[in-house]
């Protein structure tokens, strides 16, 4: 099952990020991104990688010229897409019906009009001159070795205008050699209703193998691949993350971890599930998009628990409030600390964060108090996890962790007559039983603060040396409105091998920021195994 040639060829997952998913707005992917986006498809292992549309551009001509040298698939066969041959033609004479066979592409999808009238005004030819371009130019390519998947593109409102032209483009399609037909509900207007009783009634009507390729407009294309697998459909064509044009594809990740989890169907090799997390996230750093934190099964609140009843429930049987183990897909269950919080939220986040809290109702109650306290002022410990910890282990250890003592902080922005601008901190702390003075400029206060924390204590602490900040939200609370509302500052901080955030909440943005700093150095000290100077 590990290598193409031993697949099971009775279902397919076919994967076309890199054409359709690469047309949604703002994704523009090189030739190298397209080569990496492919490995991470492979590795997961998906049965087809779509590479895009050669000879159509020079991009993916290069990409598939690449692709045969520099990636040995494990998993996946490469497709290349294509159309049928132009009305009037031979698709041995058509270009780029010439093209695709240059390609090297083992499998090609061709693009065939499905509906009456795409035919007659995109087209510009005859109903019975569409059929004969389909039949031509999948006997073709056929008959020079390929194995040939044939888009119906339109096909559900071909059908709602003409069945019994949509289903002859089917049959024309099977009849001339194409391994699946593939109904395409290309503008994504369909419901999963009604794409199970129409690819129920094709696959009835015309015996051929049928695929499934979704649109998300009306968000339901992970629903309507899985109604169409309900309806007979043995062949499903997503995206990456749910990438594509206007709103996007059908979900990859949502659609086979249904198929193997709920269908119990075995559409991946062995144990390649588990990195379905992973590749999801790899890919969208490929395509510089933040992966979402809410998608389903991959997400990093896809397992997230926040209300006090959930975690009690939890804490009890996980698979209460979860419908699967987060391992399968490579995902964790987290639990999130804030006003909601009971005492079970509170006794399995220390658990997740490795502090034992040793069945101390007093304190785990003092615990809730405090962050039900603090987060009536502002703070929030869900999306700030290192703060949290802090407060926890303050609590627990009768104490805040110390490795500095900071005497005063100020920061000045200077505005000059030439238009340039000038921001300069100084910090005064101790640290060892060592008074430090140290000043720094920055490309803006906070940048400056961080700055002269760091030459104030990197002689110390080299350990430091390794943070750097890598994210940084102010927020305007609810409250007081204008210049004298209170603001709540996130910071991400990272060390190279993990990620933390941290919180400060005050009455202007300075103050709060620092706050965040100050916990975000504390714990970067404790993760690196500094002892506290107490």
């Amino acid at each position: 099952m590990t290598e193409t040639s031993e697949r099971d060829d009775s279902f397919h997952v076919f994967d076309t990020t890199l054409r359709d998913g690469a047309q949604r707005e703002g994704i523009n992917l090189t030739v190298a991104d397209k080569l990496a986006i492919a490995r991470h498809l492979d590795d997961f292992g998906v049965g087809f990688i779509e590479g895009g549309w050669p000879g159509a551009n020079p991009r993916d001509t290069e990409f598939f010229a690449r692709a045969r040298q520099e990636i040995d698939f494990r998993h996946a066969q490469l497709v290349a897409f294509g159309a049928t041959r132009r009305a009037g033609a031979k698709a041995s004479e058509d270009p780029q019906v010439r093209a695709l066979l240059e390609s090297g592409a083992p499998v090609i999808t061709l693009v065939a009009k499905a509906h009456d009238r795409h035919v007659e005004l995109a087209l510009r030819t005859t109903l019975e001159e569409n059929l004969e371009m389909i039949r031509d130019t999948v006997s073709f390519l056929r008959d020079q070795g390929r194995r040939v998947f044939v888009d119906c593109e339109h096909f559900f409102d071909g059908y709602r205008a003409d069945a019994e032209y949509a289903k002859a483009v089917v049959r024309t399609a099977a009849e001339a050699g194409a391994s699946v037909v593939v109904l395409c509900d290309t503008n994504g207007g369909m419901l999963p209703a009604q794409v199970q009783a129409v690819v129920a009634t094709v696959l009835a009507d015309t015996g051929a193998r049928l695929g499934m390729h979704a649109q998300d407009d009306t968000g339901c294309a992970v629903a309507n691949t899985l109604a169409a697998v309900d309806a007979g459909a043995t062949h499903v064509q997503c995206t990456a993350n749910g990438y594509g044009e206007r709103v996007g594809n059908a979900n990859l990740f949502p659609v086979v971890a249904a198929l193997e989890l709920k269908y119990g169907k075995r559409v991946l090799p062995e144990g390649r599930l588990r990195e379905m997390t992973r590749i999801s996230h790899a890919i969208a750093e490929v395509v510089n998009l933040t992966p979402s934190t809410h998608q389903p099964y991959v997400g990093v609140s896809a397992f997230a628990h926040k209300a006090g009843l959930h975690a009690s429930a939890i804490k009890v049987d996980p698979d209460l409030y979860q419908h699967i183990d987060p391992e399968q897909v490579g995902n964790t269950m987290r639990m999130l600390v804030s006003d909601m919080a009971g005492r079970a939220s509170v006794e399995l986040k220390g658990k997740e964060l490795g502090i034992d809290l040793g069945g101390d109702r007093e304190l785990v109650g003092r615990v809730v108090e405090r962050v039900k306290e603090r987060e009536l002022k502002g703070y929030t410990y869900e999306a700030a996890d290192a703060s949290f910890e802090l407060l926890l282990r303050a609590e627990v250890e009768g104490g805040p962790l110390s490795y500095f003592r900071v005497e005063s902080w100020r920061a000045i922005v200077e505005d000059r007559p030439d238009g340039t601008h000038a921001n300069e901190a100084t910090v005064k702390l101790w640290a060892k039983g060592e008074r430090i003075v140290a000043t720094a400029e920055g490309n803006g206060p906070v940048n400056a603060l961080d700055r002269t924390l760091r030459v104030a204590l990197e002689k110390i602490y080299p350990q430091l040396a390794q943070l750097e900040l890598v994210d940084y939200k102010v927020r305007i609370l609810e409250g007081v409105h204008g210049t004298q509302s209170t603001t709540r500052v996130l910071i991400s901080t990272t060390d190279g091998s993990g990620e933390w955030s941290t919180v400060g909440v005050a009455e202007n943005v300075i103050a709060a920021s620092w706050q965040a700093l100050e916990d975000a150095y504390t714990y970067g000290l404790l993760r690196a195994g500094v002892a506290p100077a107490r």
